[in-house]
């Protein structure tokens, strides 16, 4: 483990979301490469490749003391019941070190892929987490909403599933922030600045949870960043490589709420002292977590340079 620096945040738990396109070993071996740094968790998207709460769970198991999250499971396509079993099954495999998020999806990939009409996405967001929380705390459920039913016939709990797997949920907006706040344990914010944390963000599912009797949520920010002395090539490569998430509307909300054009002037690129100072940045803005995305932005000696800092930081 690397020497606690002065760069170091108190109270700061930082993390890194890994390519789920590597080989499982090398994911392995990217996940063993960031605990020993000092970083506190690693995450992983869901595609249409990879099983993400698979993927976490091996990785998890693999290396002891890393945390494993998934950011984030679309809620479309997927039942309460069977996503409670692959988490509380990932939970038991990691010894208590799984973090569950989910996600509205989007639209495009949803009904394209799927099939599936994306209608009423906030509410299949409320009945969804309202049948996961009863059969994750519980084992079992006995929910029957508009948009779906969850019923357990025989116990659906995991043994050694503890504790109960953290939900959370890759909410912006108004409507998805409430629910979130009321039901879930925290919230996974993609592209969303310190402007828009701090003036947008947080205040709603604060204000949500704290109305529901809920402790605070987590914030776990989701940032894109490189530690590199090549920042105009870095620059150009985010520019490029973010540019989809443009076309989102919940993404191109956030980015104008952190006053920024493109999903790239979000992107944390430059020497140490610069990443760390955006880091503080996020911790002031009410983020509890930060997560580190696209760290391979720049050259494989950019990475480790970013990783490092990475772990300083949050050897405390």
């Amino acid at each position: 483990m690397p020497a606690v620096s002065t760069l170091v945040i108190p109270d700061m738990t930082i993390g890194l979301a890994l390519s789920p396109q590597e080989r499982i070993d090398t994911l392995v071996q990217r996940a063993r490469e960031a605990r020993d740094a000092g970083l506190h968790s690693v995450w992983f998207g869901q595609l249409f490749s990879y099983d993400s709460t698979s993927l976490a769970a091996i990785v998890g198991r693999e290396v002891p003391g890393l945390h494993v999250g998934t950011a984030a499971v679309p809620i479309f396509g997927r039942h309460p019941l069977l996503l409670a079993g692959q988490a509380q099954t990932a939970q038991a495999a990691t010894g208590g070190r799984y973090h569950l998020g989910l996600a509205l999806g989007v639209r495009t990939l949803t009904e394209a892929g799927f099939g599936i009409p994306y209608e009423r996405p906030v509410r299949l967001l409320r009945e969804f987490l309202t049948a996961l929380r009863q059969l994750v705390e519980t084992g079992s459920a006995d929910f029957h909403g508009e948009l779906l039913t969850a019923t357990t016939p025989f116990p659906a709990a995991v043994p050694g599933a503890e504790p109960p797997v953290p939900l959370l949920v890759a909410a912006m907006g108004p409507q998805a922030l409430r629910v979130a706040g009321e039901l879930a344990d925290g919230i996974l914010p993609n592209l969303a600045g310190p402007r828009a944390l701090a003036e947008h963000i947080v205040p709603a599912v604060t204000a949500a949870a704290e109305a529901a009797g809920r402790p605070a949520p987590r914030i776990v920010a989701m940032v894109p960043g490189v530690v590199t002395a090549d920042v105009e090539a870095v620059r150009e490569k985010a520019v490029e490589t973010l540019a989809a998430a443009e076309q989102v509307p919940s993404y191109r909300r956030a980015i104008e709420l952190s006053g920024a054009t493109r999903a790239a002037d979000l992107a944390v690129i430059g020497d140490e002292e610069t990443v760390a100072a955006e880091v503080r940045r996020y911790r002031e803005a009410g983020a509890t977590e930060v997560l580190f995305t696209w760290t391979d932005l720049g050259s494989e000696a950019d990475r480790r340079r970013t990783w490092k800092l990475l772990g300083e930081l949050a050897t405390g």
